[in-house]
C-alpha cells in the first residue's frame, strides 16, 4: 500500500536532499586533517591563541618594573615685567634627562614572579584549549557517522517492512492472512517512514556542525574501518590514571593561583620594607634676557650644566593599619586559593574514575550488542521460516525486524562512544595530546 501523497512527496524532497549533499561532498576526508583545518579556523580555539600570546606581553611588562626608567624633559620659557623704575625681559630654556634604576624593591620584584605564574596559567589554557578542540573535532565527526549509520539502519528498515507490507496484502487478497496483518504492517511502515525522515535531518545537523567546526563545506568523514577495531583501555587500571592527574591543566592552573595568592601575600607584607633607587640626572639650562634700570641696562643671558647622581630611599613609617589589614585579606584569599587546588584535585580525579569506568562499560555494551546483533539476525531468519510455514504470524516478522535494526543502530552508537569515551578519559586525566587525533585516525578506512 503505497504512501499518501503529501507524505511521500515530503520524504523525497528531505531524502532527496541528504542523498545530494552526499553526492556533491568532496572525496572522505580523515580526521587528522579536519583537526589541522579546525587548528586554523575555529573561534574558539583561535581566541585562546590570542589570550595566551597576549600573555606573553603582559609578563613582559612586569619584568620592565626591574629595569631602568629613563626621561627627557625640555622647556622653555618666556617672562617680562614693566615697573616704574625697571623693565625685564629674558627668555629661559632648559633640557634634561633623568634615569632611575631599582636597587631594592621586593614589592616589583614579587610582581614579576606573579606575572611568571599568570604566564605559566596562560599556558595551561591554551592546553586544555587544544584538549577541547580534539574532543569537539572527534564529536562532531563521530556524530555525523553515527546520523549515516542511523539513516541507514532507517532506510533498511522502512524497506524490509514494505515487503513485509506488499506480503501481507497479497495473503489477505488470496485470504490467507487477515486485515490485522495489514493494518499492522501499515502502522509500521508509517512509523518507520516518520523515523527516516527525523534520521535524514539529524544527518544534516550534524553535517552543518561539522562544517562550521572546520570551515569547509560538504564535509564527507572517513568511516570506521571494517572489521572494527577499537582502541583498548591501557594501563587497565583506574588507579594507575588517577596516578597521572598531577599534570592535568586543571590541577596546574589551581596550584598557580595558589602560588599567585601566596606571593601577594609576600607583596602585601613587602609593604613594611624600603625602596631604595639609585637616580641620576644631566641637563641644560641657558638664560637669555635684560634687565633695565634707571642707570643703565644689564644682561642676564648664561648657560648651565646641572649634573647628580644618588641613592634615594622610601621608608613607610605610618600608614593608618592599611599593610596590616592588607596582609590579612591576602592570607584569607591565600587559604580560598589552597582549598580551591584541593577542590581541583579531587574533581579531576573523581572525573577520571567516572570516566575510566565508562570507557569500561562502553567496551562491555559492545560486547554485548554484538552477541545481540548476531542473535537478532538469527531469530529474524527464524521467525522469517516460521510466518512462511504458518507458525509466525505477520507481527512477530515486524517485531523481529525492529529488534536487529535497533540493535545495529545502538552498536554503531556504542562503538562511537567508545573511541570517543577513550579520548575524553585522557582529557580529564589531563593526558590528551594533539598527536592523539592520530589514534582515531587509524581506526579509519583507508
Amino acid at each position: 500500500m503505497p504512501l499518501p501523497t503529501p507524505m511521500n512527496r515530503l520524504l523525497r524532497t528531505l531524502l532527496g536532499a541528504t542523498l545530494v549533499c552526499g553526492a556533491t561532498a568532496s572525496p572522505a576526508q580523515s580526521i587528522q586533517a579536519l583537526y589541522d583545518a579546525a587548528r586554523s579556523y575555529d573561534a574558539i580555539y583561535l581566541a585562546a591563541r590570542a589570550q595566551y600570546d597576549s600573555a606573553q606581553y603582559r609578563r613582559d611588562q612586569a619584568k620592565a618594573l626591574l629595569r631602568p626608567n629613563v626621561g627627557l624633559t625640555a622647556s622653555t620659557t618666556r617672562s617680562g615685567s614693566d615697573t616704574p623704575v625697571s623693565d625685564s625681559h629674558a627668555t629661559n630654556t632648559q633640557a634634561a634627562v633623568r634615569a632611575t634604576q631599582p636597587l631594592f624593591n621586593r614589592s616589583n620584584r614579587v610582581t614579576v614572579e606573579q606575572a611568571e605564574r599568570a604566564y605559566a596559567i596562560a599556558a595551561t589554557d591554551i592546553e586544555a584549549a587544544e584538549q577541547d578542540l580534539v574532543i569537539r573535532l572527534t564529536t562532531a565527526y563521530l556524530n555525523v557517522l553515527a546520523a549515516q549509520d542511523t539513516l541507514g539502519t532507517a532506510q533498511a528498515n522502512t524497506k524490509a517492512i514494505s515487503e513485509q507490507l506488499a506480503s501481507a496484502k497479497r495473503n489477505f487478497e488470496v485470504g490467507t492472512a487477515t486485515i490485522t496483518d495489514t493494518r499492522e504492517a501499515q502502522a509500521r511502515f508509517d512509523l518507520a517512514t516518520a523515523q527516516e525522515i527525523v534520521a535524514a535531518n539529524d544527518l544534516r545537523s550534524a553535517r552543518i556542525a561539522l562544517d562550521q567546526l572546520v570551515g569547509r563545506q560538504d564535509v564527507e568523514p572517513q568511516r570506521l574501518a571494517v572489521p572494527v577495531q577499537l582502541p583498548t583501555l591501557e594501563p587497565a587500571n583506574v588507579e594507575a590514571w588517577v596516578a597521572r592527574t598531577g599534570e592535568a591543566p586543571t590541577i596546574r592552573r589551581a596550584r598557580l593561583t595558589y602560588d599567585i595568592a601566596e606571593l601577594e601575600t609576600d607583596k602585601a607584607r613587602s609593604a613594611h620594607l624600603p625602596t631604595v633607587d639609585l637616580v641620576g640626572s644631566f641637563g641644560k639650562q641657558r638664560n637669555d634676557g635684560v634687565v633695565g634700570v634707571s642707570s643703565g641696562a644689564s644682561s642676564l643671558a648664561g648657560s648651565f650644566t646641572n649634573r647628580s647622581v644618588g641613592v634615594q630611599m622610601n621608608l613607610p613609617l605610618f600608614t593608618g593599619d592599611s599593610i596590616q589589614n592588607r596582609v590579612r585579606e591576602t592570607l584569607a584569599l591565600q587559604d580560598k586559593a589552597r582549598n580551591d587546588a584541593d577542590a581541583a584535585q579531587r574533581g579531576v580525579e573523581r572525573g577520571t574514575r567516572q570516566a575510566f569506568f565508562a570507557v569500561q562499560s562502553g567496551e562491555a555494551q559492545v560486547r554485548a550488542l554484538e552477541a545481540a546483533e548476531a542473535s537478532s539476525k538469527l531469530a529474524l531468519e527464524a521467525t522469517q521460516l516460521g510466518f512462511k510455514v504458518g507458525v509466525r504470524v505477520n507481527l512477530d516478522v515486524l517485531n523481529a525486524q525492529s529488534q536487529l535494526f535497533t540493535t545495529q543502530r545502538d552498536l554503531a552508537r556504542a562503538r562511537y562512544n567508545v573511541v570517543l569515551g577513550n579520548l575524553q578519559l585522557r582529557q580529564v586525566a589531563g593526558t590528551l595530546k594533539p598527536e592523539d587525533v592520530g589514534s582515531v585516525n587509524a581506526l579509519l578506512a583507508r
